[in-house]
């Protein structure tokens, strides 16, 4: 039987996946605040420099777009893939400027169909997205497809012993090992760098991932 509990919870995973109407616009800060340590780590260990090209993949409240805006520069440019057209609206409104001077482009996208070309970025980042992928070997092997060769691809997750003590995690989550997503990486051409962020409530672990 479905209780209150249960249809709260599960609301509260579908938006976490997918942000959308009036709840939508309170996750998106709520997802910006929670997650931009993460957030930052992962742009900094994607190592940009000034005129390079990188993405962020489902960005979710945008946190992760200005930051890398900053690092690429007025000669780079920044992709900012989204599942969740609300979060889209959200990005285009906060960053007038950047698409229309071309700095940034904004598309709708999953993690397994991205609307980018082959080998074209410098970096990719993607921070808790890959919870809502019920094909990992596919997910990862599109966002490895998109980074050129010794390009870096960042993928930030929660701790998944952690994430499992979470309420809404059983509604619709799919937690994997850290290992399992390394193995992921390492079978699609990549060799992996791990870092440990012992934040609170819950650890986040980078995996940075250079396509050969």
């Amino acid at each position: 039987m479905t209780t209150v509990r249960d249809r709260l919870l599960a609301t509260i995973a579908g938006q976490l996946g997918n942000p959308h109407g009036l709840l939508g616009k309170g996750v998106a800060l709520l997802l910006n605040r929670g997650n931009l340590a993460v957030i930052t780590a992962a742009v900094e260990a994607a190592d940009l420099t000034t005129g390079t090209t990188a993405a962020d993949i489902g960005f979710g409240g945008g946190a992760g777009l200005h930051l890398l805006l900053g690092r690429v520069g007025v000669d780079g440019a920044v992709h900012g893939i989204e599942i969740s057209p609300d979060m889209l609206t959200r990005a285009r409104s906060r960053h007038a400027g950047d698409l229309a001077t071309g700095r940034l482009r904004l598309a709708e996208g999953s993690m397994t169909a991205l609307p980018l070309p082959d080998d074209g970025l410098d970096a990719a980042i993607t921070v808790n997205t890959i919870y809502f992928v019920p094909d990992l070997p596919a997910a990862v092997a599109e966002l490895v497809r998109v980074v050129r060769p010794g390009g870096r691809l960042v993928i930030g997750i929660g701790d998944p012993d952690a994430m499992a003590k979470m309420p809404f995690t059983p509604y619709g989550f799919t937690l994997r090992p850290v290992s399992e997503v390394v193995d992921a990486l390492e079978a699609a051409g990549c060799t992996v760098e791990r870092r440990d962020l012992p934040q609170k409530p819950i650890p986040a672990r980078l995996l940075i991932a250079t396509p050969k």
